[in-house]
């Protein structure tokens, strides 16, 4: 029996017309069979294309990306010094020691959460996620976050800066928010993301909500309708 997120998946993308694969996100201390190494910003973009990885402390390749997704302990003493000036003087990404801190957001990393994280195409995860992450263009961003709070209409509260691994992944699943993000610079530039692409997160428990949306709502497949009173109106302060 096909599981459940893998018919919403490909829903969602018919809608939207999605180029990349809809990803799975999933926190898990299941035993699964480990991928090759990887830092998770590539894990995130070969998995936007079919593949999957299992992040390890094992097999990760970026010490930062470790300790934001929660697989390794933050950085203390020389170890945090030697993170603040590269930083602030090698990648240039931020001014000072402070403004690095305040990089960091409200919300502490997940340490010790789990021992794995499951990233890879929504129709090939074999447990539920715990958010989807679409790679998508500005107009699908919109459309996502409009049939997300279609029912509560309660915006969204986004945290698009820090890595890109923090604000993709580890924020929208601890704070339980869909967020949007353009991820870090760095990340970006060294993975070679388009310059089109945006990425937004849904926490996989909004997410049949969401579907519900699609046929209501005209970001998703329903028609506009004007009434005739506003019809008429709309033609008259145009001519």
């Amino acid at each position: 029996m096909e599981e459940k997120w893998v018919q919403q998946s490909q829903e969602i993308s018919s809608v939207l017309g999605l180029e990349k694969k809809v990803i799975a996100i999933s926190f898990t201390n299941e035993e699964i069979k480990t991928s090759g190494k990887a830092r998770i910003c590539t894990a995130i973009k070969k998995a936007g294309k079919g593949d999957s990885f299992v992040i390890s402390e094992e097999n990760s390749l970026c010490h930062g990306g470790s300790w934001h997704c929660g697989l390794t302990e933050p950085p203390r003493g020389k170890a945090r010094r030697a993170i603040q000036r590269f930083l602030t003087q090698g990648e240039k990404l931020t001014a000072s020691i402070v403004s690095f801190h305040r990089m960091q957001g409200l919300l502490p990393p997940p340490t010790g959460l789990a021992e794995r994280i499951l990233i890879c195409p929504a129709e090939k995860a074999k447990i539920r996620p715990d958010a989807m992450l679409f790679l998508c263009n500005a107009e699908q961003a919109c459309r996502l976050i409009t049939l997300d709070h279609y029912w509560d209409g309660i915006p969204p509260s986004f945290e698009p800066g820090g890595s890109l691994c923090r604000s993709s992944i580890v924020y929208p699943i601890i704070s339980g928010r869909t967020n949007a993000t353009f991820g870090d610079w760095t990340a970006r530039r060294m993975t070679g993301f388009s310059a089109e692409t945006v990425f937004v997160t849904i926490p996989y428990e909004r997410i049949e909500n969401l579907l519900l949306a699609i046929p209501e709502c005209s970001a998703g497949i329903a028609e506009v309708v004007i009434p005739e009173d506003l019809r008429t109106q709309f033609e008259q302060e145009e001519s």
